[in-house]
């Protein structure tokens, strides 16, 4: 299987019932025992019946619970086999008394990228970076912790390409970003918990209207998943009060890298006088 579960149930969490989605739920807090452990013992844990568990695999698109527990044991055993080689260093550092901030949080934040790496939908991946080179618009959407990155983002965007935009910047209303979508645009969201209201309505219009729409959060609850064309869940764990932003940022960063080496030419001559401009302006120090 080339999709995760992760992938999986975030294209069809929307459509579960409730009690399939507390199995869902389960699996996804416990994945190290639902890939290892009975049925019978995970039924008993989450007080489901077996029936619900099974159901909800072929919900998910799988032929069988077993099916989905093959999945979830790849996944495993791929993370576990390249991460050990990547922060066995610090780990150590951990395990041996280095209890500080400093020491968790970069163990936490490499672990998420390292997670990125192995979880990431290249396909899914191309097919978003090829509708943004070919879009009229693309316009970003991001809301409280997300603000920030969403403006990163369209910065980034803003060397190579003159067609991006990031809404409600500076007091303009979302629904003016939002006027004139068609199927030639596409919508970034990016939104994590607590959703913000806007993303997840902005998210709605947008497909209404036919435009691609891309999601980018942290888990496969997020309400906005149900109006995606593509989606990318990103770890985000971290000791911090609030969600680690790093894969986040690396992932705008793989986009954007990407969407310039496709724009060719026309890319390099707009960073150029991009630059030139900025000189002549005095926005940079320097010559």
């Amino acid at each position: 299987m080339h999709t995760s579960f992760e992938q999986q149930l975030s294209s069809k969490y929307g459509s579960l019932s409730a009690k399939l989605k507390e199995a869902a739920d389960f699996i996804v807090a416990n994945p190290v025992d639902a890939a290892t452990r009975s049925l019978r013992t995970i039924s008993k844990d989450a007080k489901l019946s077996p029936a619900t568990f099974s159901r909800m695999s072929t919900a998910l698109g799988y032929a069988s619970y077993e099916d989905l527990r093959e999945v979830l044991r790849a996944g495993i055993e791929r993370r576990a086999n390249s991460f050990s080689h990547r922060v066995e260093t610090l780990q150590q550092r951990h395990q041996d008394g280095d209890h500080d901030f400093q020491t968790q949080h970069i163990i936490d934040c490499t672990a998420n990228l390292q997670t990125l790496g192995d979880t990431l939908d290249q396909d899914m991946l191309n097919a978003s970076v090829e509708r943004l080179h070919n879009a009229r618009r693309v316009l970003v959407v991001g809301a409280l912790g997300s603000t920030g990155v969403a403006e990163y983002l369209t910065y980034m965007a803003s060397f190579i390409a003159d067609n991006w935009s990031m809404a409600s910047r500076m007091g303009a209303s979302l629904a003016s970003g939002l006027v004139g979508l068609s199927d030639a645009d596409v919508l970034i969201i990016m939104t994590k918990p607590p959703f913000a209201t806007k993303a997840i309505n902005a998210a709605q219009e947008a497909r209404k209207a036919g435009a691609f729409v891309i999601v980018v959060t942290d888990t496969h609850t997020c309400p906005a998943l149900v109006h995606a064309s593509a989606y990318f869940i990103v770890p985000t764990d971290s000791p911090h009060f609030f969600s680690s932003y790093a894969s986040t940022l690396v992932l705008c960063e793989i986009m954007i890298g990407m969407l310039a080496a496709r724009a060719g030419d026309p890319a390099r001559a707009r960073i150029a006088d991009v630059e030139s401009r900025n000189r002549r302006l005095g926005e940079v120090w320097g010559d």
